[in-house]
Formats: structure tokens, C-alpha cells, sequence
């Protein structure tokens, strides 16, 4: 099986000095050509973060079920946003999320919030094989362990091979990860600890996809394109 890991930040491209530049800017040339590049990767499984479900930057399209359709894919999307939080209410804000996009049947997909944080969503799907989390953690380091430590409990309650993926912000490094990584017993696809982040000058490791010991990783690489901020992670697995 082959999965793609893409912090696509809304479709809005890479190459922002700032941190908000861009955010605001028209998505469809940038999206086609991620629909492209995807199309080239043939995933079974793309877990993308930052994904615009419906704002004007992409002409109130939903860019999961524009991207599913691309590629002859189901998908699941939700917001990022706790439920009842006031960011639903903010125009642009409450259109974004993050989801998943899957070459077989989804058996069932659970949408869970962490205490904490702006940014509280945790997507589980559940394949035939293989369930498959997917996060976008906080900024902040105290919020970010307390994350983890909810995240540690939703992945010990499952009894099927499994991928843990996403965007860890983890700015101190992969030491952050370490903890998370002994309690777990997960393995981290990245044996290199090759950066992800920013895409045209990477520095910073903070794109991770680990998994578990009945999954054998065949191949993973990081291909250099400029889509977004952040740089994919393609991870090529079997389940023993």
C-alpha cells in the first residue's frame, strides 16, 4: 500500500516568508496541479492537512471532494475546529479542516477533539487492513504534549495494524516525538529525520507518519515540490 502525507495549507502554495502570507490568495491553478502530482503517486491512502472545504479562495468548491473525484477516491473531511468553538462562526476559518482520501471502501471514520488547543481534531479511519490516525497538533509545546497524551490513548485502543500521521509542529526537534514513540511502540517512517518544513528550504522536521510493528515499510522519500509550505511524505507499506 502506498500513503501520502501533504500539510497542503489550503491549496494556497509554498514560498511565504511570513507565516499568513498567501492564505488569502485564489486556490484552483495550485490545487490542479496537487490533483496532478497526487495522480502521479497513485495513493491508496492521502492524508492531507489544511484543506479548504467551500471558501471563496477556491470558488466555494470543497477541495477534498474535488480532489476524491480527481482521483476515482472516497473521502472523509471535517472541520479542525472543536465543536462549538467561535472559529466555526469566522468567515474562511470555518472552512477549514482536514481529511482523508482513500482508494478502498472507508468502513468507518471517527472524528475525535482533544481538550486542548485550537486546533483539536483527530481523524481515525478504519480500512480493511489497516486503521490510519491523522492529526494537525498546536503551536504551543505544553499543548502539544497534553495532545499527544490523548493521542497515546486513542491509539492503544486499537487492535489493528496502524499509522499514526501528520503535521506535530514539533519545533524542538524530534526529541518531542521520543516519549510518544516508547509509550506507543510505533515506528517512525522518517529514519533519516530528513526536514519538511518550509518546502523550498527545508529545516525543520515537523511532518511525521509512524507505525506500528506489524506493518512493514517497504519505501519512504520526501519529494522536493513546492505545492505548499510543507513538503509530502510518501510511505510505501505491506501489513505482515
Amino acid at each position: 500500500m502506498r500513503m501520502v502525507l501533504y500539510n497542503m495549507r489550503y491549496g494556497t502554495g509554498g514560498g511565504s516568508l511570513l507565516p499568513w502570507q498567501g492564505y488569502l490568495r485564489h486556490t484552483t491553478p495550485n490545487v490542479n496541479a496537487i490533483a496532478g502530482f497526487l495522480k502521479d503517486l497513485n495513493p491508496d491512502i492521502a492524508g492531507l492537512v489544511e484543506v479548504d472545504s467551500g471558501s471563496f479562495r477556491h470558488r466555494r468548491y470543497h477541495q477534498a471532494e474535488q480532489l476524491a473525484t480527481q482521483l476515482g477516491h472516497y473521502h472523509c473531511y471535517r472541520s479542525k475546529y472543536g465543536e462549538g468553538s467561535w472559529l466555526h462562526h469566522v468567515p474562511v476559518l470555518n472552512k477549514q479542516g482536514n481529511a482523508f482520501l482513500t482508494r478502498d471502501t472507508i468502513q468507518q471514520s471517527q472524528f475525535h477533539f482533544f481538550n486542548r488547543g485550537m486546533k483539536k481534531l483527530v481523524i481515525e479511519l478504519e480500512l480493511e487492513g489497516v486503521t490510519v490516525f491523522l492529526v494537525h497538533l498546536a503551536l504551543k509545546y505544553r499543548i502539544r504534549h497534553q495532545q499527544m497524551s490523548e493521542l497515546y490513548d486513542l491509539v492503544k485502543s486499537t487492535d489493528k495494524p496502524h499509522v499514526v500521521a501528520g503535521d506535530f509542529n514539533a519545533f524542538f526537534g524530534r526529541n518531542e516525538m521520543n516519549l510518544f514513540l516508547a509509550a506507543t511502540g510505533l515506528r517512525n517512517a522518517n529514519e533519516q529525520g530528513l526536514p519538511t518544513f518550509p518546502s523550498w528550504q527545508p529545516k525543520r522536521e515537523l511532518d511525521f507518519i509512524f507505525y506500528s510493528k506489524d506493518i512493514h515499510m517497504s519505501d519512504f522519500s520526501i519529494p522536493p515540490v513546492t505545492y505548499s509550505d510543507h513538503l509530502p511524505l510518501v510511505f510505501d507499506f505491506d501489513l505482515q
